[in-house]
């Protein structure tokens, strides 16, 4: 018989969370060692020759750490999950294994800033690039793909626009130019929206954000479906090939499903160093514990704020998807059928001077670069988020001069329509 598979909330709760062994503490405890006891040179020898599991050196692997990945693993439905420093050395790490000098990436021209500078220049100090598609337009994104395209990018819902991404839809060009869809699934996170389930090889999360959801520490998640086929191409010769940086191992024959995960430990996180310290997992461990509790009124209060603001004269344009005259409404109930998330932005009558009284003007918000707390959020991107882009690429990502950018928290929904109120008062007066 078949053993029912646990739901989220049972997950997020004990998935990665043994008690510990030593003590029984059922929290789990923070590893804070940079080293761990070989039980004899044979056993130190397998854990180097990948023979055996086990813990080595907090660079690679950690308890805490590795009890976090196994948490977010299985709310995102992977073979395997590796965690990092933070959302942008995620990105970095979901693309080290498959680059290479000449190659390229194709991505959504709707990204967080942030990546969109990551992407359209400082990869290009590696020899890689990017080339930016609007994701609507899928015989766009099959056509920027050519033979150097080692991936394709995207954000399940976009920053800071809080648009939903066709995943189904571009998961199949993905499959048609073979190579592995990368998705940012940080703005919804696994309870929203599921990109395994639609067809993505790859899932980052800034674990920052949503995951911890208190604003306290960094980190990032890269999880692998462990559905693609790294050996079916010459095109990814540091997993199908044997890989001189590890005395000549063949991943993808070696490890098959877990030949991304595996390779990302002994190779890019060594190499790489972008290590998640054991005290940071902790502190999103126990976020993670309420995350459906906190993602069910982030998405209740977004919808009445989202309505409120569409509503009011002052404001020109809601971008939230969970509004009926959003035009991806209807994504919602494939790709995001427990809401839209909490992130959007609006425009405001007035423009780039309005917006940027409505940010000196709120009590409530906090004016902070980050979203996903659970506190409300608000900043003016195209001065500081997006402000390294040019102005065309500010309005294809959804952040021009007129528009403020917002993260719902949870407080009492009516307080935080009364903040907006009030400043808005302020900045149209």
């Amino acid at each position: 018989m078949t053993e029912k598979p646990m739901g989220f909330d049972t997950l997020q709760i004990h998935a990665g969370a043994n008690a510990d062994p030593a003590t029984g503490a059922r929290q789990t405890p923070i590893y804070q060692s940079t080293a761990f006891v070989f039980r004899d040179a044979d056993h130190a020898a397998a854990l180097f020759n990948l023979q055996e599991i086990g813990y080595i050196y907090s660079r690679l692997t950690n308890p805490t750490v590795s009890a976090l990945a196994d948490r977010i693993n299985a709310l995102e439905g992977g073979a395997g999950t590796i965690c990092c420093s933070s959302g942008h050395a995620a990105q970095i790490m979901a693309l080290f294994p498959l680059m290479g000098p000449g190659c390229n990436i194709v991505a959504s021209t709707r990204l967080y800033g942030g990546t969109v500078t990551q992407f359209g220049q400082t990869i290009k100090r590696f020899g890689w690039s990017c080339t930016f598609v609007d994701f609507d337009d899928l015989a766009a994104v099959e056509a920027a793909s050519d033979d150097n395209t080692r991936a394709i990018f995207c954000e399940s819902i976009a920053n800071p626009g809080g648009y939903i991404t066709d995943l189904d839809a571009v998961a199949k060009v993905a499959d048609k130019v073979g190579v592995p869809l990368i998705v940012d699934n940080t703005s919804a996170t696994a309870y929203l929206c599921r990109p395994i389930d639609h067809g993505a090889t790859l899932v980052v999360n800034s674990t920052t954000k949503y995951l911890t959801g208190n604003g306290t520490v960094t980190g990032g998640s890269v999880t692998d479906s462990g559905k693609f086929d790294w050996t079916a191409s010459d095109k990814f010769p540091s997993l199908s090939q044997p890989e001189p940086a590890y005395h000549g191992l063949a991943f993808g024959p070696a490890l098959g499903p877990m030949a991304f995960t595996f390779h990302s430990i002994a190779v890019g996180l060594r190499d790489l160093g972008m290590t998640m310290n054991p005290q940071g997992a902790h502190y999103t461990l126990m976020g993670i514990e309420t995350l459906s509790l906190r993602m069910e009124k982030h998405v209740a209060n977004a919808k009445k704020v989202a309505a409120w603001l569409e509503a009011d004269d002052r404001i020109e344009k809601v971008t939230y998807a969970g509004l009926e005259s959003s035009p991806y409404y209807d994504r919602i109930e494939r790709i995001c059928p427990k809401g839209a998330g909490a992130l959007f932005t609006f425009a405001i009558k007035g423009g780039y001077d309005a917006c940027v009284k409505l940010i000196d003007s709120v009590e409530l918000f906090s004016h902070v670069a980050n979203l996903g707390d659970a506190r409300s959020l608000i900043i003016h991107s195209a001065s500081t988020t997006h402000r390294q882009l040019t102005p065309e690429q500010q309005e294809a990502a959804g952040a021009g001069p007129n528009v403020v950018r917002v993260s719902i928290g949870i407080e009492d929904a009516d307080d935080i329509i009364a903040d907006l109120d009030q400043a808005l008062a302020k900045a149209t007066g």
